[in-house]
C-alpha cells in the first residue's frame, strides 16, 4: 500500500524531530536554569494544547481533507524549526522562546490521532488496525533512539542550531512525503457546530462498551508513567554525570525497549491480547520508572529504560487501536479527538512531577510517580477490567 508507507514515513520523519527536540530543549533549560520544574515545564507545554483542543481537532478533521491537515501540520512544525535554528545563529535562545516552540508544536501533535493516524486506520480497515499501529508503534519508538541519540551528538558536537537544522530538515522530508499522498478522506457534512459536537463527543465515547476502562488507563499512564522521561536528562546529568551526549544515549534506551516490544506485537498480537497488553503496559511502564529512578548507575539505569519502553510500547500500540475499533466508523475521528484529550491531562503529571522534583530531587520524585501510578491502576480495577 504506497499511501500506508507515506504516510508511515511522514509519522517516523517528524517523530525523530519530535524527540530530537525533545531531548536538546530539555538539555538546554537544564543547562541555563538547573530546574528539574522547568525542564519537566518544556514538556507539559508541549501537552497543553492536547488538553485544550484535542476533542475540537477531533470534531474539525471530519470537516477536513485529512491529506491537507497533514501537510498544514507538517508545514507549521517546519517553521517552527526554522525559528529555532535562526534564534541559535543569533545565540543562545531564551527559555521562554523554547516553551514558545514546544506550545505550538503540540498543537501540531494533538492532532496526530485525528489525522494521521485516522488516515492509517482509513487505509488498511479495522481488521489490521493492530498491526499498522504495531508498525506506526516502532517507527515512533525507533526514532526514540534515533532523536534522542542524534541531538546529544550534535548539542555536544556543534551546537544547537545543527540539532535544529537537522530537525528543520526531517520536516521538510515530512512534507515532501505528505504531499504525495493520494487517499482521499470523507468528508462530514454535517453543519458547522464544532463546540456542540465537541461537548457530544466526550458523551459519545463514554456510552460505548469499554471505552471508559479505556480513557482510565490513558489517564494514568500520562498522569504517573509517562512522566518519568522527561527526568532522564535530568537524572543523567544531575545524579549519574553524564554529558549531553551521554545523556542522549540513555535517554534512547527506552525507545530500544519500545522497539523491541512493538515489533514483537507487529509479529503476533491477536485480538485478546489487546487490551492485557494495553494495561499490563501501563503497569510496567510505572513500575520500570521507579527502578530506574533508584538506580544505582548507568547500565541498570539503562536496563530499566529498555524494560520501561517495553511496556510503553504495549501501551502505546493498543491505545490507538482499542478506540479505533470499538467506536463507529462515523465516531471514530472524534473519539481520537477525545483520546488526546486524555493524553492532554498528562500536562499535570508533568507539573506534579516537576515540583516534587524541585522539592525533594528528581530521582526520589520519579521513583514516587511509578508508585503512584501502579496505584491508581489498583484504586481504578473495577472500571478496566475485561467488560463483560
Amino acid at each position: 500500500m504506497p499511501d500506508f508507507r507515506r504516510i508511515w514515513l511522514v509519522g517516523t520523519f517528524i517523530s525523530i524531530a519530535r524527540w530530537l527536540e525533545m531531548l536538546v530543549i530539555a538539555v538546554m533549560v537544564y543547562d541555563q536554569t538547573k530546574s528539574p520544574f522547568l525542564v519537566a515545564s518544556m514538556t507539559l507545554v508541549r501537552l497543553l494544547p492536547m488538553g485544550l483542543f484535542g476533542a475540537t481537532l477531533g470534531v474539525a478533521a471530519d470537516r477536513v481533507q485529512r491529506r491537507h491537515a497533514l501537510v498544514a501540520v507538517v508545514c507549521c512544525q517546519a517553521m517552527v524549526a526554522a525559528g529555532l535554528v535562526v534564534a541559535s545563529l543569533l545565540g543562545q535562545p531564551p527559555v521562554w522562546l523554547l516553551g514558545l516552540a514546544a506550545f505550538i508544536s503540540g498543537i501540531a501533535w494533538a492532532s496526530d490521532n485525528p489525522v494521521r493516524r485516522m488516515m492509517l486506520g482509513e487505509i488498511v480497515g479495522t481488521t489490521r488496525m493492530a498491526s499498522a499501529m504495531s508498525l506506526d508503534v516502532v517507527a515512533n519508538n525507533a526514532s526514540r533512539v534515533a532523536g534522542p541519540a542524534l541531538g546529544g551528538a550534535l548539542l555536544a558536537a556543534q551546537g544547537p542550531m545543527a540539532a535544529f537544522l537537522l530537525s528543520l530538515v526531517l520536516y521538510l522530508l515530512a512534507g515532501a512525503a505528505a504531499l504525495r499522498i493520494r487517499h482521499r478522506s470523507t468528508v462530514t457534512q454535517r453543519p458547522l457546530s464544532v463546540i456542540r459536537d465537541t461537548r457530544e463527543s466526550f458523551a459519545l465515547v463514554l456510552r460505548q462498551p469499554g471505552m471508559r476502562g479505556v480513557l482510565i488507563v490513558t489517564i494514568i499512564y500520562n498522569l504517573f508513567g509517562w512522566p518519568a522521561n522527561s527526568m532522564v536528562p535530568v537524572i543523567g546529568a544531575g545524579t549519574l554525570g553524564l554529558g549531553p551526549d551521554g545523556v542522549g544515549l540513555l535517554a534512547s534506551m527506552d525507545g530500544v525497549g519500545a522497539f523491541i516490544g512493538a515489533m514483537v506485537l507487529a509479529a503476533r498480537a491477536p485480538a485478546h491480547w489487546y487490551r492485557p497488553v494495553y494495561i499490563g503496559g501501563c503497569a510496567l511502564y510505572c513500575g520500570m520508572a521507579t527502578a530506574f529512578a533508584l538506580a544505582p548507575g548507568v547500565v541498570p539505569a539503562g536496563l530499566a529504560l529498555v524494560v520501561m519502553g517495553a511496556g510503553g510500547a504495549g501501551f502505546a500500540t493498543m491505545q490507538a487501536t482499542l478506540v479505533y475499533i470499538a467506536m463507529p466508523a462515523e465516531e471514530r475521528s472524534r473519539a481520537l479527538g477525545v483520546l488526546s484529550v486524555c493524553v492532554g491531562l498528562g500536562l499535570l503529571g508533568f507539573l506534579h512531577l516537576g515540583l516534587m522534583a524541585d522539592w525533594i530531587g528528581a530521582p526520589a520524585a520519579t521513583a514516587l510517580m511509578g508508585v503512584e501510578g501502579l496505584l491508581a491502576l489498583a484504586l481504578t480495577w473495577r472500571w478496566w477490567r475485561a467488560p463483560r
